[in-house]
C-alpha cells in the first residue's frame, strides 16, 4: 500500500532562507467577461453565434462550451494532466503514468510513434510499450493515439498481442482504444527507408543519427511534404488510398533505387487492417473536445521521447523527429493551451542517453559502468546500451524553461544506493566561463566542462523505504538538493520497479 507523507514536504519549504518552491500549478478561474467586449453583432443584426451555437448543438456539441454571443465566459473546461520526459528518454515515464491511470478516465499519446519505449509493472507482470498508451493497462481508462502519432499498423496489433501473452493487463483492448483520424500511417517502407538513411550516414560522414529505424523520421518527412496518408484516408475510400498509395510508393522507390516494395502484397495486407482497425478511428479533434467539455474527467498525456530529444528544442540533429515537449501536446491532440493542467517532468536521478550525441556528464569510466550495469540501462525497444552519467541540473534548468514543470518525478533513486559520494552537474563553462544557457550547438556543447557539487552517498538499501522519512538523510538531502536548484518540488520518488516503490511526498 502506497502512504502518502505530507509532513515532510512540508518542512522543506522556505527553511534557513532557501528560496522557497512554486506552489503545484492551480487551475485559473474561467474569464470573467467584460463589458462591451466580444465581437457582438451590429444593431439589427442577426447575432452571429446563436447561429454557431445552433449548429454545434446540431452536432452534438456540448451545450455549455458555446458562446453565448459572445457576451458570456465560455467555460474552460476539464483540465489534462501531462507526463513529460525532462532528458533524453527512458526516464520512467510509464511507472508515473501507471500510478496515474489509477484514478483517469482518458490516456493519450500526443506524439511519435513505436520508437517509444515505456515498461510497466504489475503484479510482478512486466508489459513493453511503444505505441499504445500504457495507461491501457487500467481495464476502466478509455486510450486514445492523438493525430502527432504516426502509426505503424502491425506494430501495433505485434504489441497488442505481445502483451496479451504476459498478463490480463490489455483485454479488451480494442474496445478501448480511440485513433484520431488525422493521424499519419507508418508504413514498412518508410522503416526500410530509414535503415538506408542511416546506412547512407554511416558511409557518408563515418557516423548515424542512432535512430530506432522504426520509420519515424521518414514518416514525418512524408507528412511535411504533403505526401503522407492517414487514418481517415485508409478508413474512407480504400480504392483512393490505394492510388495514393502507390504514388508514395514509387516515390520511394526513385529516391532509394534498393528498396524494394511489394505493392500488391502491402495493399493486400493493409486491407485487412484497415478491417480490424476502422471501429477504433473517430474525429480526434471532437472526442478531445467533448472529453474537455463534457462532464469532469480525469485526462492524462503520457509524452514519449523527452526534452532533450525534441525536434526544435533537442540536442539537435541527435533527436527524434516530433515536438516532445509541453507544445506537442496542444498541437498532437488538437486542444487549446488553456486546458493544460498540472504538468510533471520525469527525471532519473542520474543521467542516460541512447546513441551519439553530447552528453556532457557522461562517465565513461567505472561510474558509469555500475550505473549501466546497477540500473539495467538498455534500450526497451533497440536493446542498446545506454550512456550513463551523473545527474545534470544545466540540462534540467533548460527542461524546466521549456515545459514549466508544477512537479518532478525522480525516478531510480535506489541504483545510487552504493555510492560513497555522488556527484552533481550544476554548471557549465566555456573557455573558462560561466554560461548562463544551455548550447543549441553541438559542437560547443561537446566542448563544455561541467562544475560539479559533490554530495555524500547513503551507501544503504533504499528499495523498502515507503515514505519520505525512511530514507536515509543523505538520500533525503539529495532530493533537498535538487528541489532547491531547480525551484521545483519534487513529488515522487521511485527507489524500486513496482508499483509500491513510488513514494509519494504531497
Amino acid at each position: 500500500m502506497r502512504q502518502r507523507h505530507r509532513g515532510a514536504a512540508g518542512r522543506r519549504r522556505g527553511k534557513r532562507g532557501r528560496r522557497a518552491l512554486p506552489l503545484p500549478h492551480v487551475p485559473g478561474a474561467p474569464r470573467q467577461p467584460q463589458p462591451g467586449a466580444g465581437p457582438g453583432p451590429g444593431p439589427g443584426a442577426e447575432p452571429e453565434p446563436e447561429g454557431a451555437a445552433r449548429a454545434m448543438a446540431e452536432q452534438g456539441a456540448p451545450a455549455a462550451a458555446v458562446p453565448n454571443g459572445g457576451s458570456a465566459a465560455r467555460p474552460l473546461g476539464n483540465k489534462v494532466t501531462v507526463v513529460l520526459g525532462a532528458q533524453w528518454g527512458d526516464e520512467g515515464k510509464g511507472k508515473v503514468v501507471d500510478l496515474l491511470a489509477q484514478d483517469a478516465d482518458i490516456v493519450c499519446r500526443c506524439q511519435g510513434g513505436n520508437n517509444a519505449g515505456h515498461t510497466v509493472v504489475v503484479d510482478s507482470v512486466e508489459y513493453d510499450f511503444h505505441l499504445l498508451p500504457s495507461g491501457i493497462i487500467n481495464p476502466k481508462v478509455t486510450a486514445f493515439i492523438g493525430n502527432g502519432v504516426v502509426i505503424h499498423l502491425p506494430g501495433l496489433f505485434e504489441e497488442a498481442e505481445k502483451n496479451l501473452k504476459k498478463g490480463k493487463g490489455l483485454e479488451g483492448w480494442e474496445k478501448r482504444l480511440i485513433i484520431s483520424d488525422r493521424a499519419h500511417i507508418v508504413f514498412d517502407f518508410h522503416q526500410a527507408a530509414d535503415g538506408i538513411q542511416e546506412q547512407q550516414r554511416q558511409e557518408q560522414a563515418g557516423k548515424n543519427l542512432g535512430t530506432t529505424k522504426k520509420g519515424i523520421g521518414p514518416v514525418y518527412s512524408s507528412k511535411a511534404a504533403r505526401s503522407g496518408l492517414r487514418m481517415c484516408d485508409l478508413v474512407s475510400d480504400f480504392d483512393e488510398f490505394s492510388e495514393r498509395f502507390k504514388v508514395l510508393a514509387n516515390q520511394y522507390k526513385a529516391i532509394y533505387p534498393t528498396l524494394e516494395i511489394d505493392i500488391e502484397g502491402e495493399l493486400k495486407k493493409l486491407k485487412a487492417y484497415m478491417e480490424k482497425i476502422k471501429p477504433m478511428v473517430r474525429d480526434g479533434v471532437y472526442f478531445m473536445y467533448e472529453a474537455l467539455h463534457g462532464p469532469p474527467k480525469k485526462i492524462l498525456v503520457e509524452g514519449a521521447n523527452a526534452a532533450l530529444l525534441d525536434i526544435d528544442f533537442g540536442t539537435y540533429p541527435f533527436v527524434t523527429s516530433s515536438n516532445c515537449t509541453v507544445g506537442g501536446v496542444c498541437t498532437g491532440l488538437g486542444m487549446p493551451p488553456q486546458n493544460v493542467g498540472e504538468v510533471y517532468g520525469v527525471v532519473k536521478a542520474y543521467t542516460t542517453r541512447v546513441g551519439i550525441g553530447a552528453f556532457p556528464t557522461e562517465q565513461n569510466n567505472e561510474t558509469g559502468e555500475l550505473l549501466q550495469i546497477r540500473g539495467k540501462e538498455y534500450g526497451v525497444t533497440t536493446g542498446r546500451k545506454r550512456r550513463c552519467g551523473w545527474l545534470d541540473l544545466v540540462l534540467l534548468r533548460y527542461a524546466y524553461m521549456i515545459n514549466g514543470f508544477t512537479a518532478l518525478a525522480l525516478t531510480k533513486l535506489d541504483i545510487l544506493d552504493i555510492f560513497s559520494e555522488i556527484k552533481v552537474g550544476v554548471a557549465y563553462k566555456l573557455d573558462g566561463e560561466i554560461i548562463p544557457h544551455f548550447p543549441a550547438n553541438q559542437e560547443v556543447l561537446n566542448k563544455v566542462e561541467v562544475r560539479y557539487e559533490t554530495l555524500p552517498g547513503w551507501g544503504t538499501d533504499i528499495s523498502n523505504a515507503r515514505t519520505f522519512d525512511e530514507l536515509p538523510v543523505n538520500a533525503q538531502n539529495y532530493v533537498r538538493f535538487i528541489e532547491r536548484e531547480l525551484g521545483v518540488p519534487v513529488k515522487w520518488i521511485g527507489v524500486g520497479k513496482s508499483r509500491e516503490s513510488m513514494i509519494q511526498l504531497f
